[in-house]
């Protein structure tokens, strides 16, 4: 396997990680909401941490989930022309455009939310209603986070489209031919 391949699967292995970490905070987000809803309606009352942790939970899934969404190739692209391509075609498209539009995002993403996450850390800034969750920093540091992750599933998305081009640029192995003399076969390399 080649080393392009390898540093793909492992970082692959980090992106499904996180994707299977979010369906859990989905999971509690769901149940939490219900619960929120619950309190409101049925006993006419409310929490407003339980609403936080509601938004904290939909911050992290969204943030983090960017990552497994360029993974699973569920991210929006208009297909109309690249469905219609071959896979050497479809190689240089997805090697283009994370190397000109991909990679070029995430060091904007990550140096403009730097300083933002950075101040709310420096105050430990929390919540602004009365009863609300503390660590809003947390939230905050979400987004350098998620343009590191998102870039290196970027990379491995180019390590895979670069592996394609190569394979598919390597003139293909000379054929075997075997002659028979006599008793004996003897193997020749040719073209």
């Amino acid at each position: 396997m080649s080393p392009l391949l390898t540093c793909a699967r492992g970082l692959d292995r980090l992106a499904g990680g996180a994707g299977r970490l979010l369906a859990w905070f989905t999971l509690a987000m769901v149940l939490l909401q219900s619960a929120v809803v619950l309190l409101r309606y049925a006993f006419n009352g409310g929490s407003v941490a339980l609403q936080d942790s509601v938004v904290y939970l939909h911050g992290a899934a969204l943030m983090l989930g960017l990552a497994y969404a360029l993974q699973c190739d569920a991210h929006v692209r208009v297909d109309v022309f690249y469905r219609r391509m071959g896979e050497r075609a479809r190689a240089w498209v997805d090697a283009v455009g994370t190397l000109v539009f991909l990679l070029p995002l995430c060091a904007f993403i990550a140096a403009g939310s730097w300083q933002f996450a950075a101040s709310s850390w420096s105050v430990y800034e929390s919540s602004g209603s009365a009863g609300g969750l503390p660590g809003i920093f947390l939230l905050k540091s979400l987004i350098p986070l998620a343009a590191l992750t998102l870039a290196l599933q970027g990379i491995a998305q180019l390590c895979r489209a670069l592996a394609r081009l190569m394979r598919a640029e390597q003139p293909p192995a000379p054929a075997r031919q075997v002659r028979a003399s006599g008793a004996e076969a003897v193997e020749e390399v040719g073209a």
